[in-house]
């Protein structure tokens, strides 16, 4: 589990939702929601997209810091 999956599942947990609420409200198979928490290596984006948008969070791009 990455860290980011760590944090879609703990929002999850936090709005009191079930891995089948998320995916209802989101559009997606439950099944899409336990392999995203459990971070599985290949995800599509525009599946990943709608599951943020219901746990009230967005993707960032930035620049990785340099030793």
């Amino acid at each position: 589990m990455t860290d980011w999956t760590r944090k879609v599942a703990e929002r999850r947990r936090e709005l009191g939702l079930r891995q089948l609420d998320l995916a209802l409200l989101a559009g997606v198979s439950e099944r899409f929601v336990r392999e995203l928490e459990t971070g599985k290596a290949s995800v599509r984006l525009d599946k990943v997209e709608p599951v943020l948008d219901v746990l009230g969070l967005e993707l960032r791009l930035l620049p990785r810091e340099t030793p």
